[in-house]
């Protein structure tokens, strides 16, 4: 809670020239340094503009300051696995023939508001499937003219023809995609659909490695793209500067993803003892989804069968994968379930064996290593000012971080305190 000296210099502060507020410091009981894995206490940082320009033990004189009190201090989190312009609500499974990209568009924006209000400040969001509305709520975002995180996000997710990642269940001629939708067959489409997306501002490329669960198509896990087909999209994409996330739920699709040089493998729901070492060995991310397998969902006959069979296999891969080392990063498929809930995912990994500490690097400095960058991750100088304030010790309790008090991007805070 902010103390009676706070409210204070919040008034003081709120009341002078923007240009004479930008450089303020944040003061807390405790701050999590994530690196080093231990609790600091207490927490000054100075902020200037968008930047944490000082991290330091004593508030410095001459700047206004906000108190948060008994709060706990830690970096904005990463989801690497959203889909803000998605839910499973009323007539989802039609969605793709009733919607326009502005209705899909408009969709996310109180979801991508609940995701920054729960703390999440940055997320890697795979597919909106829908004339590239998660890149058109991306960049409203980013006017300011929409509330939510910093978006990397997909486009279109490349597909095989009638594969997970194209929409399937119609009567022939009814939304058939092509490579500028996604849908590719073979190295050359493959190529012109990873350039597309390229194009429209996809900031991250996701291929459907394999079959999925809420799709009208083959068998949940089965392979869909050769390690050629694989291998080409990770070319291309790396040529742009751009990494390449793929859905793979069966082994043998994971396996291709990896030899392909895929960078994450999303869901990676059936891992063998093999796939778990290829991981291991050559660094490729686990982006778990783990949380949301074990929510209840009213699905169609076809779609609950292959969401039973992937699920029997999703606690034990997980469990294996932590206990070997393979690189973790934090991915919730928010959209499967509500938005606003990301947070949930954390006790589900430590629940299966993982450090609570370890957990919050999965969406700190796992996340941002995944991304790519290096200006997030942690509170330190240079960085973004990127910071969240929760109640208690969540390396003793990783739940509290389900209750996020304070919420910070880029020096701007959005909620639970005043500048």
């Amino acid at each position: 809670m902010i103390g009676r000296m706070s409210i204070v210099l919040v008034l003081v502060l709120s009341a002078m020239p923007a240009e004479a507020a930008e450089r303020y410091v944040l003061t807390a009981e405790r701050m999590i340094d994530v690196r080093a894995g231990r609790i600091v206490s207490p927490a000054v940082v100075v902020i200037d503009g968008e930047r944490i320009v000082e991290v330091r033990r004593r508030v410095p004189a001459g700047l206004p300051v906000i108190d948060l009190g008994d709060l706990t201090l830690l970096p904005g989190l990463i989801d690497m696995h959203t889909h803000l312009n998605y839910d499973l609500g009323e007539g989802w499974e039609t969605r793709a023939v009733h919607d326009t990209p502005a209705l899909s568009a408009l969709r996310g924006v109180p979801y991508a508001r609940a995701t920054l209000h729960a703390g999440f400040t940055t997320v890697r969001d795979l597919g909106a499937s829908l004339g590239f509305a998660d890149i058109a709520l991306a960049r409203a975002i980013e006017k300011g003219w929409v509330e939510g995180p910093r978006m990397f996000t997909a486009g279109n997710a490349i597909s095989i023809t009638g594969g997970h990642c194209e929409p399937t269940g119609f009567a022939p001629g009814i939304l058939e995609g092509g490579p500028r939708e996604g849908v590719a067959d073979g190295v050359p489409e493959v190529l012109k659909a990873v350039r597309y997306q390229i194009k429209h501002g996809a900031s991250v490329i996701k291929v459907c490695a394999t079959a999925g669960v809420l799709s009208f198509e083959g068998p949940a896990g089965a392979p869909q793209y050769s390690i050629e087909e694989l291998r080409a999209v990770v070319e291309e994409a790396e040529r742009h500067g751009l990494k390449v996330a793929a859905h793979a739920h069966g082994t043998e699709g994971i396996k291709n993803a990896i030899r392909a040089g895929i960078h994450s493998i999303d869901h990676g729901s059936i891992l063998d003892d093999e796939a778990i070492r290829m991981m291991r060995d050559s660094g490729t991310f686990l982006v778990p989804t783990l949380f949301q397998w074990y929510l209840e969902y009213d699905l169609p006959p076809q779609l609950d069968a292959k969401n039973e069979y992937v699920k029997s296999f999703v606690d034990q891969s997980v469990r294996k994968a932590i206990k070997a080392g393979v690189k973790i990063a934090f991915g919730t498929d928010a959209g499967v379930f509500e938005h606003g809930d990301n947070a949930k995912e954390f006790a589900a990994y430590v629940e299966r064996g993982m450090e609570p500490i370890d957990a919050i690097r999965t969406a700190t400095l796992n996340a941002a290593e995944l991304l790519g960058v290096e200006d997030r991750g942690e509170i330190a100088a240079g960085l973004l000012a990127d910071i969240i304030a929760v109640s208690g010790n969540p390396l003793d309790d990783v739940t509290v971080l389900e209750d996020v008090r304070v919420v910070i991007k880029g020096g701007e805070i959005v909620t639970g305190a005043h500048r």
